[in-house]
């Protein structure tokens, strides 16, 4: 962990170098972080301390964002854990089930974005089946590689023990279930934005949609800029959880 953050010295001076090498070139389109940061606070964190410095716009923007990222994750979470448990443990389902797994893995999310306008309706039904979709199958098949080669001692032991084999399953599985879980918090950040890019009249991408066409460089930075904290942050977050959920794994590596 300590090693970890010793390289976080470097945003800083990144940072700098940022600055510094904008202001000399001047490009229109490549603003100094300072006038991103002042139009990214304009724009959303502007406001009172009663509102936590929120302001209008990041009412309409962040927060509708923000929960249809943790609806959809959550639920292309609980349902890729749930049948790729399933598929893991029945061999003759695998069979049938994994070509079409993989098929579908394959085909880019945002590919499919005009079969879901067919589907669904423009706002947030459109965007919760895009990051569900696109979330989907790292999830699937992590938790199906992880459930298929449980070692057997364990489900001896349940055995011996009069154990449930579910439980001994996931917990077998939970490296490779939370491999593909810190994968798919990236991709619902990725799928949250290209949705509301095109089929969302709010949110983080349709806000850096408008400054495009607007011209309004700095705020379409402002968004870029904030989806990569927002990635840093997730990825802590699910660090922080895969740690203190795995922490008997390392206890029995360690012995």
């Amino acid at each position: 962990m300590i090693r970890r953050l010793a390289w976080y010295w470097l945003l800083p001076v990144a940072a700098v170098v940022w600055e510094l090498a904008t202001r000399a070139i001047g490009a229109v389109y490549f603003p100094p972080p300072s006038t991103i940061l002042a139009r990214m606070r304009e724009m959303w964190f502007a406001g009172p301390p009663t509102r936590l410095f929120l302001t209008e716009e990041a009412a309409a923007d962040l927060l509708p964002s923000l929960g249809r990222l943790a609806a959809g994750w959550a639920v292309a979470a609980a349902a890729g854990v749930a049948l790729g448990v399933a598929l893991g443990r029945s061999r003759w389902l695998s069979a049938l089930v994994e070509p079409l797994v993989h098929f579908g893995r394959s085909v880019p999310p945002a590919a499919l974005l005009p079969v879901f306008l067919v589907f669904f309706r423009v706002g947030t039904p459109i965007q919760l089946a895009a990051i569900v979709y696109g979330v989907l199958w790292p999830v699937l098949v992590n938790a199906m590689d992880g459930a298929r080669y449980v070692d057997r001692q364990y489900l001896d032991t349940a055995q011996v023990f009069h154990l449930r084999r579910w439980p001994i399953v996931l917990a077998a599985a939970g490296p490779k279930i939370f491999a593909g879980l810190r994968l798919s918090v990236a991709l619902a950040l990725i799928m949250m934005v290209i949705s509301e890019l095109y089929a969302s009249s709010e949110g983080i991408g349709h806000r850096m949609r408008e400054a495009e066409g607007s011209f309004d460089i700095p705020a379409m930075w402002a968004g870029i800029v904030l989806l990569g904290i927002l990635g840093v942050l997730l990825n802590g977050v699910f660090l922080a959880v895969e740690r203190r959920a795995l922490r008997w794994r390392r206890g029995r590596t360690a012995s």
